[in-house]
């Protein structure tokens, strides 16, 4: 009689991946396959806190941002904790054939951005979430301008909806990203191997605005505590301290780059 071994990692991570992608569509989840050998095995992955991503109903991540790879392995992430994220990302990645394919197969939400339909990402988000999906938020809109890679002052579309929906936000932190990919660039650096780490933590304490008045203060006091959770989070990753203040390129006149992703 022989004794069930234990699953490794790998067969776990296949495992799951497989168990998804029936929920996938079939351009997103070929999209997986294919970006999946990369982020499983040219880089060094470390993850930690899956635990915290609700097993079932709609729930919010909020993830700092560092580079255009981010998504690759926060998609990794949370597929590997069962569920499968949906992102928001700008409407021009619409007009791209393939990439359109991979998006609306995947039932991604388009943000208009800079047109009078740029709320109805908002709405789209919210019904994501009521339908019981995970929506990917990253706060900032874009990559952080810090110097130092800390994550810089956000936006407060998260805090918008997490009052508007009361789902559970879930702090998640990026780093090594930016070494995979450097942020402006196309070309990934995967020699040597470069150490990938994403940890969730546990949902935001966001009681003392829920059920209250959805007033600009409120709105900016949900954002700030929710990217307060993700910058302690990027802190103890990188075992250092954060500044006291985020970054704020507004009043440091920092031009942002634009990017694939925007919340």
């Amino acid at each position: 009689m022989t004794q069930d071994r234990p699953l490794s990692e790998w067969q776990k991570l296949r495992l799951t991946f497989t168990r998804r992608w029936r929920g996938s569509g079939f351009w997103y989840g070929l999209a997986i396959a294919l970006i999946w050998p990369f982020a499983m095995f040219g880089t060094k992955v470390s993850w930690r806190g899956g635990e915290h991503i609700p097993r079932s109903g709609g729930a919010l991540l909020a993830i700092n941002h560092v580079s255009f790879a981010d998504p690759i392995y926060n998609v990794a992430f949370t597929i590997c904790h069962g569920r499968m994220p949906r992102f928001l990302a700008k409407s021009e990645l619409w007009s791209t054939p393939v990439v359109r394919s991979v998006l609306g197969g995947g039932q991604h939400i388009p943000v208009y951005r800079a047109t009078v339909r740029a709320k109805d990402a908002f709405g789209d988000a919210i019904a994501a979430i009521e339908r019981g999906e995970v929506v990917a938020f990253y706060p900032e809109g874009t990559y952080t301008a810090d110097p130092d890679g800390w994550p810089m002052k956000a936006k407060n579309g998260i805090g918008r909806i997490a009052l508007l929906t009361g789902a559970p936000v879930i702090p998640v932190a990026n780093w090594g990203t930016q070494d995979v990919l450097p942020p402006g660039t196309g070309r990934p650096r995967l020699f040597p191997r470069r150490r990938v780490t994403v940890v969730a933590g546990p949902p935001v304490d966001l009681s003392a605005w829920l059920g209250g008045p959805r007033t600009r203060t409120a709105l900016d006091g949900a954002t700030n505590a929710i990217m307060a959770d993700v910058t302690r989070l990027v802190a103890e990753v990188r075992g250092e301290t954060p500044p006291e203040a985020p970054f704020d390129p507004a009043r440091a006149g920092t031009p942002l780059k634009d990017e694939r992703s925007a919340s």
